[in-house]
C-alpha cells in the first residue's frame, strides 16, 4: 500500500505544511508544480529530499489559481489546460533529474481533480498531457471517476485513490469542501478510514493532505496501522 501526500504547497516565504516531517513518513508525495501553490525553489528542495528518502515525486497538477489554491473551479479551453499541465509536468520533471530522478506519475489537484471525476472535457485534457508527455506515467485519481475511465481507455495506468482525511458519499464520491463535514475532524476517524479503505482492496494508495489539521501525526497512526497490519508500505510508481 502506498501512502501519498501533497507537499511543497508553499509560495515564497510563506509555508504550508511540515514537508520534511511528511516526507520521513509517505512513500509519495505530490508535488505542486506552481500554478496552484510552490515555486521554483520549493520544487527544487522537495525533490531533492523525497528522493534521498527514496520517496516518489509526483506532479500535482492544478489550475493557474495561486490566490484560490486551485480549489476554483475554472472553466478552461481544452487545448490550453492540456498544455499547461504539460508545462508543470515539465518543469517538475526538471527539478527531479538535478536531483538524479525523473517524475514517477501524475494527480490533479482540488478543483481539477474534482472536475475531472465528472466532466470528460477536462478529464481529457488532463489524460492528453500525460500521453503526450510520456504516456508511461500513471496517473492517480479516485476509481470509478471519469478520469480513471479515460485514463484507462488511453492505455495510461489508473492508480486508484483513498483519502483519508476526507468524507465520503455514498456514490464514492467525495463530499465537497463547502459542505458541512467534508473534512474527518479526528484522528481517530481518519485512521478508521484507512483501515477501512486499505482492507476494502479498492485502492492502491491512500492520501493524507498536507493542510490537514495534525497531518503529521496522522500520517504516522495511518503508516503505523498499515505496517501493523501486516501491509507493505512501498511506492506504487517507480522512481
Amino acid at each position: 500500500m502506498d501512502l501519498n501526500a501533497d507537499l511543497g504547497e508553499g509560495f515564497g516565504t510563506w509555508r504550508l505544511g511540515d514537508d520534511d516531517a511528511l516526507l520521513d513518513l509517505v512513500t509519495s508525495a505530490n508535488v505542486a508544480c506552481g500554478f496552484h501553490a510552490g515555486d521554483a525553489p520549493t520544487m527544487r528542495r522537495i525533490c531533492a529530499a523525497a528522493v534521498d528518502r527514496g520517496v516518489a515525486v509526483g506532479a500535482q497538477v492544478g489550475y493557474r489559481d495561486l490566490a484560490g489554491f486551485g480549489r476554483r473551479r475554472i472553466d478552461y479551453d481544452l487545448a490550453e489546460l492540456r498544455d499547461e499541465l504539460i508545462y508543470q509536468i515539465a518543469a517538475l520533471d526538471g527539478f527531479c533529474r538535478v536531483a538524479g530522478s525523473s517524475v514517477a506519475y501524475v494527480k490533479p489537484h482540488g478543483a481539477l481533480y474534482n472536475t475531472a471525476m465528472v466532466d470528460e472535457g477536462q478529464a481529457s485534457a488532463v489524460v492528453a498531457s500525460i500521453v503526450d508527455y510520456n504516456p508511461a506515467l500513471p496517473v492517480l485519481c479516485l476509481p470509478g471517476s471519469a478520469l480513471a475511465r479515460l485514463a484507462a481507455a488511453a492505455g495510461l495506468r489508473v492508480v486508484a485513490e483513498g483519502y483519508v482525511d476526507r468524507a465520503y458519499r455514498e456514490d464514492g464520491t467525495l463530499v465537497p469542501r463547502r459542505e458541512p463535514g467534508a473534512l474527518l475532524s479526528t484522528v481517530d476517524a481518519m485512521v478508521a478510514q484507512a483501515l477501512h479503505l486499505a482492507s476494502s482492496r479498492s485502492v492502491e494508495s491512500l492520501c493524507v493532505h498536507g493542510d490537514t489539521p495534525d497531518a503529521v501525526a496522522v500520517a504516522g497512526h495511518v503508516r503505523a496501522l498499515l505496517i501493523g497490519a501486516g501491509y507493505s508500505v512501498a511506492p506504487f510508481a517507480p522512481m
